[in-house]
C-alpha cells in the first residue's frame, strides 16, 4: 500500500502537463505555533471548480488541532505537527471523491 506521501506525489505527477507544473504545486513548511502548513494549488486541475467545506478538527487543542480549507484556487491545511499526514489524507479523500475520471 502506498504511503499517504506517495499519494500526493502521485497525484502531483497525474496533473504535470508540460505546463502546469511551472506555475504550480504543493508545498509543506512550517509554521511558528508550532504547526505544519500544506498548500496545493488548484487552478488548471479538475479540482479548480470544485468547491471544499472547510474542517476544523481539536482547534482547541495545542498539540493536536488542524484546519483545513479552500482559499481562491488553492487547498490550505494547517496543523499542529502531528497532523501533517491528515492534513494531506483530508486532501486526497475529497480529491478522490471530486476528480474527473479519465
Amino acid at each position: 500500500m502506498k504511503s499517504t506521501l506517495q499519494r500526493l506525489s502521485d497525484w502531483y505527477t497525474s496533473q504535470c502537463d508540460g505546463d502546469w507544473e511551472h506555475g504550480s504545486g504543493f508545498k509543506i513548511t512550517t509554521l511558528d505555533n508550532p504547526g505544519v502548513a500544506v498548500d496545493i494549488d488548484l487552478q488548471g486541475t479538475s479540482l479548480a471548480a470544485v468547491s471544499y467545506e472547510e474542517k476544523k478538527d481539536r482547534y482547541d487543542s495545542k498539540t493536536e488541532w488542524m484546519i483545513c480549507s479552500r482559499k481562491e484556487n488553492r487547498f490550505e491545511g494547517r496543523g499542529a505537527p502531528s497532523r501533517l499526514e491528515d492534513i494531506i489524507l483530508e486532501f486526497l479523500v475529497w480529491a478522490g471523491r471530486h476528480e474527473k475520471k479519465g
